[in-house]
């Protein structure tokens, strides 16, 4: 890893261009090996040498200085944490030039504010959570919401840079950015609550987001990519929330990784809309004739389009180029192009090169968007979403249908032999394809794209023009009345359904909405059946169409489904980050067979326990055993295997239906292994209680299940 004297270096030389400095930076102060202080003179040398811009140079020293922190925890030298930045003209003392050396006078001595500060004796800095071009935001903690004893009395808080607040439209700039929040109040973007200032200190509370960026997850070292399916839940989200944004006449200006939010809950949310620009003007708006944000400059030379870099009006299809730079990189791990900015590219005439899991028309929807002319460019979020969107049209389609299970029952005796868990390498590329998304908590698939659906069926909706009801009479010679147009369904929204879902007993369900339709799959208890289900969720407000893909489950499951539905539910929603596959997919076995089950890990390094549960009320413990182990899966890694075909698990009598489940954690499970089988009642008791423990301490969205419902039939005479 290159230390920060070298990245420094590269971007002197311009080997690194500021946004791949920014990038290597945080990752060269993580690895260094000295402390803040040799940091420090480390920064003062290099600049000495040859002088950083004052705004790069500001950021690399408040970020130096935030190693602090870390530093006293663990014992460190450091007793503090400055806010005075002293921000030195080196350029002077070198030239020699006493009219240098005044103007830096005037910029000397900044003051910043850092964490342990406290904004109009109210909000309290904890802890940087990033920075961008505007400035530096912050977990903040609330002392009125504190005193009020409320139960989230945490907010995010952006400080103005320095060199931001120097313009002065930048007040103008953060009001604005208040402004279209208020406007822009969609699940998918961040909500935004007000701007204020201390003194000097400008700065913007917004809600607090707990997660990581975009950016972060395609800077891990060796991510190349991920399948569609897993990538489909935030481009959904992405999507969801461009789309909202372009209909209400705003353009982003600056989308890129960094500004699309990965939370613990496993939703997208889009943030810092602070350099939008109005593209539709009202008449009775007058912002764009007082203050442009674009002026500012503040654009990323990777992600913007050809049009930003040359300065023309903004247009939606700006933030379309945008998109397609990071779906491409989303899906490949690298820049659709090289991370030029889109003019090189265009006059390189370069040509992304087709990712290998993408479909005809994926990949038309995808360059469409990628390309470097407006006219020729995707037209509309919508269209991008619709055309990319594999998933969404085969559900319509029907294609995604389940099978029916048998009301059978399945035995799967141990034999003598080891339970082989082993990666595939044969089938690691076939793993991949189907592996599932990076979230680790609730993104619904399809309620993203519900919020990119075009304006609802205007033509049903409108009244009747008023040509067509002017002199109308009866037979009788009375003016007729026009019939009033229908009112508008309420909108549909998953957070509508889920607390029916959540109520159906004896249930696993997750699911999705589109418009006014409504998709739900998962496991049905059998008593409560699939009928009841689709007539109570066609009453429900805005629901127009029902469609269940819906396993029936018998009243022997309802306990371990109880404990482990919430875990199977979110990974559902996340596009099965974590998945359990059986052979063959249909689960359909017969007596003799070798029972074989594939697993896929999730995009964080977990811990698999991958359990049988039996007929006759015990549960058997495949992985961790006693012979095999080690149960520790790499991120994304996989096929793992359970079972061969040589028979380490082969079927025998009785016969019927039976559930492998996959449970996943960040850590092991257990702290040593179970007996080889136990009674269920006291494997749920124990397993109940670990979850919850696991969960309060590394969160909700690293705890996944899968289940494999498998049947099975005596061989033929």
């Amino acid at each position: 890893m290159a230390s920060l004297a070298r990245v420094i270096l590269d971007f002197q030389s311009g080997e690194l261009s500021r946004d791949e400095f920014v990038a290597q930076l945080d990752s060269a102060l993580s690895t260094e090996q000295l402390g803040p202080t040799r940091l420090l003179e480390t920064l003062y040398a290099a600049h000495h040498q040859s002088p950083l811009p004052d705004d790069l140079y500001l950021e690399v020293r408040r970020r130096i200085e935030l190693l602090r922190v870390s530093n006293v925890a663990a014992g460190g030298e450091e007793t503090g944490i400055q806010t005075t930045v002293d921000l030195p003209s080196l350029r002077s003392s070198s030239a020699g030039s006493a009219g240098t050396a005044s103007s830096a006078g005037s910029t000397a001595h900044e003051t910043i504010k850092g964490i342990g500060d406290t904004l109009n004796n109210r909000f309290v800095l904890e802890e940087c959570l990033g920075v961008g071009g505007m400035g530096t935001v912050y977990k903040a903690l609330d002392l009125r919401k504190l005193e009020a004893s409320d139960r989230k009395p945490y907010l995010a808080i952006k400080v103005l840079n320095v060199q931001f607040r120097g313009n002065p439209n930048s007040l103008v700039a953060l009001q604005r950015e208040a402004r279209k929040a208020q406007v822009l109040a969609h699940r998918n973007i961040i909500t935004v609550y007000d701007f204020d200032r201390d003194g000097p200190i400008v700065y913007l509370t917004m809600e607090y987001l707990s997660g990581k960026p975009l950016s972060q997850l395609l800077r891990t070292p060796g991510y190349q990519g991920m399948p569609v399916r897993a990538a489909l839940p935030i481009v959904r989200g992405m999507c969801a929330a461009l789309a909202y944004a372009h209909e209400r006449g705003f353009v982003h200006c600056d989308f890129k990784p960094a500004n699309v939010f990965l939370t613990t809950n496993a939703e997208v949310k889009v943030i810092d809309f602070g350099i939008a620009r109005v593209f539709q003007r009202p008449e009775e708006e007058s912002d764009a004739t007082v203050f442009d944000p674009g002026s500012l400059g503040a654009l990323t030379p990777a992600y913007a389009s050809p049009e930003m870099i040359e300065h023309r009006e903004p247009d939606p299809r700006d933030d379309i180029y945008a998109l397609g730079c990071i779906t491409y990189e989303l899906l490949t791990g690298h820049h659709p192009f090289d991370r030029l900015s889109a003019t090189q590219a265009r006059n390189a005439d370069f040509k992304p090169q087709r990712p290998p899991n993408l479909d005809a028309r994926q990949w038309r929807a995808l360059r469409a968007a990628l390309s470097f002319d407006r006219d020729t460019r995707m037209p509309s979020v919508v269209r991008f979403i619709a055309e990319f969107d594999n998933e969404a049209r085969a559900e319509k389609s029907g294609t995604l249908a389940w099978t029916g299970l048998a009301t059978l029952a399945v035995v799967c005796a141990v034999t003598v032999g080891v339970f082989a868990f082993r990666s595939g390498s044969s089938r690691q590329q076939a793993a991949r394809s189907e592996a599932a998304g990076p979230l680790g908590d609730q993104v619904d698939r399809a309620a993203a794209a519900s919020a990119v659906a075009p304006a609802t069926n205007a033509a049903q909706t409108a009244p009747p023009s008023a040509g067509a009801n002017e002199g109308s009479t009866t037979t009788g010679g009375a003016a007729a009345t026009a019939t009033p147009a229908p009112a508008p369904k309420p909108a549909l929204t998953l957070a509508a359904i889920a607390p029916t879902l959540a109520q159906v007993p004896c249930s696993a369900l997750s699911g999705a909405v589109q418009d006014h339709a409504l998709t739900v799959r998962g496991f049905l208890s059998q008593r409560y059946g699939a009928a009841r289900l689709k007539e109570t969720l066609a009453a429900l407000p805005g629901v127009e169409t029902v469609s269940l893909d819906v396993r029936p489950l018998a009243d022997d499951k309802c306990d371990f489904v109880k404990t482990l539905a919430p875990f199977l539910v979110r990974n559902w929603q996340a596009g099965r980050a974590a998945s359990l596959h059986m052979r063959p997919p249909s689960g359909l076995l017969t007596e003799n067979d070798s029972l074989v089950v594939d697993l896929k890990a999730p995009p964080f390094d977990s811990f698999a326990t991958v359990d049988y549960y039996q007929l006759d009320g015990h549960v058997v413990h495949m992985v961790p055993s006693r012979l095999w182990p080690d149960n520790q899966m790499q991120a994304n890694g996989g096929p793992y295997t359970i079972g061969s075909t040589a028979g380490d698990w082969t079927v025998s009598k009785p016969f019927g239906s039976e559930m492998v489940v996959l449970v996943v954690t960040p850590v092991p499970l257990f702290d040593k292994l179970r007996p080889e089988s136990e009674a269920r009642a006291d494997y749920l008791r124990a397993l109940e209680t670990r979850l919850k423990q696991i969960g309060g301490q590394y969160g909700q969205d690293r705890l996944l299940a899968d289940f494999a419902p498998i049947t099975t039939k005596p061989a033929k005479p």
